[in-house]
């Protein structure tokens, strides 16, 4: 099978593996692991933060981030397509309270003035009040889309006036530095706090990372225990990571240019389809909203000549292109995919 729901099913190489086993490992709930140190310490650094708190996942990454900048009662603006408010069920206010706006946007892609049209700070005593925004870069749900630095600098510049914080959902960070060339300094330049995953893209097994100042990833460690997340000799994972993180970035600029031939080359069949020049990055998001089955359909039969994709709703298809997938896959779904959707076009 090619698989190609998400860049999250790579499997670890043998070096990779190799690097696992000879780990040197503490207790991590102690601080002892020196290999968990070292590397929060190494993404902290990079982002130009003080500290970073390593997590299983990357919506728990988010989720104690949000926490930190936004109490019980107040509110989160983040774009009506972000992952934080549509895949990660509800956990902002289960877990902290919070209660959150939406702006919309086409393909996740950023305008500063739409959030700071419906930022609403120090609403008073019977209104919510705004005091934080976060922003997807790349935009899952939008295709991979990256944001304009211009945007996120005018968005923080007039933020700050305002008293508002900024969150980074930085899952797939990686993508947008290799496709921008921006450093990651300048990313973690705007916000406040920043999430970013390791298992999306650079092959890493699991984990991701919460990075901000030394004061809320110390409160941050707190909640990441009470929420049941405090692990042991984590180093074992951190290596894997460390790894990936060493050799992993640069060739991600392989899974843009598969992504983009496949963008293409539905593009030809109708360019309703999906436009290649939103396809940033690695994801090839498809509105098959003109033709005659559902995403899920268009899901189960491509199933059956032995691809897998994702249903993102009933109207959009989603492919994910990643390092365990190569030019000879890739000839196969240029095979097959197109004529699937031409069929499903003209019946």
């Amino acid at each position: 099978m090619i698989d190609l729901r998400s860049d999250t099913v790579t499997r670890p190489s043998e070096a990779m593996r190799e690097v696992i086993a000879q780990a040197p490992v503490g207790d991590d709930v102690y601080g002892d692991d020196p290999t968990v140190n070292a590397l929060q310490e190494r993404v902290a650094a990079l982002f130009g933060k003080e500290a970073g708190l390593f997590t299983p996942t990357g919506s728990l990454s988010n989720q104690l981030a949000i926490r930190s900048l936004v109490k019980p009662g107040e509110e989160l603006l983040t774009e009506t397509q972000s992952h934080i408010v549509r895949a990660e069920l509800g956990a902002g206010a289960v877990f902290s309270g919070i209660t959150t706006r939406t702006w919309p946007s086409r393909n996740g892609i950023l305008k500063a003035s739409e959030p700071l049209e419906i930022a609403s700070p120090n609403a008073g005593p019977y209104l919510v009040s705004t005091t934080a925004i976060a922003l997807e870069n790349t935009h899952n749900f939008g295709g991979g889309t990256v944001q304009s630095m211009h945007e996120i600098a005018e968005l923080r510049r007039e933020s700050l006036k305002l008293g508002l914080t900024m969150h980074l959902d930085g899952a797939r960070i990686w993508n947008a530095h290799v496709a921008t060339g921006t450093s990651f300094a300048e990313f973690g330049s705007h916000f406040d706090t920043v999430s970013v995953c390791f298992s999306k893209g650079l092959g890493a097994p699991v984990g991701s990372m919460m990075l901000s100042t030394s004061d809320r990833i110390a409160e941050a460690r707190r909640w990441r225990k009470r929420y049941g997340a405090g692990m042991r000799q984590i180093g074992i994972l951190a290596a894997a990571v460390d790894y990936a993180f060493t050799h992993n970035i640069e060739r991600l600029a392989e899974d843009h240019h598969r992504a983009k031939v496949i963008a293409t080359a539905c593009a030809q069949v109708s360019p309703t389809l999906v436009d290649p020049e939103l396809t940033h990055t690695n994801i090839v998001a498809i509105d098959v909203t003109g033709c005659s089955r559902t995403a899920g359909e268009l899901v189960a039969e491509l199933a059956e000549v032995g691809i897998l994709a994702g249903a993102m709703g009933s109207k959009l298809l989603r492919l994910v292109t990643h390092m365990d997938f190569d030019d000879q896959q890739l000839d196969r779904v240029l095979e097959l995919l197109p004529d699937l959707l031409k069929r499903s076009l003209v019946a």
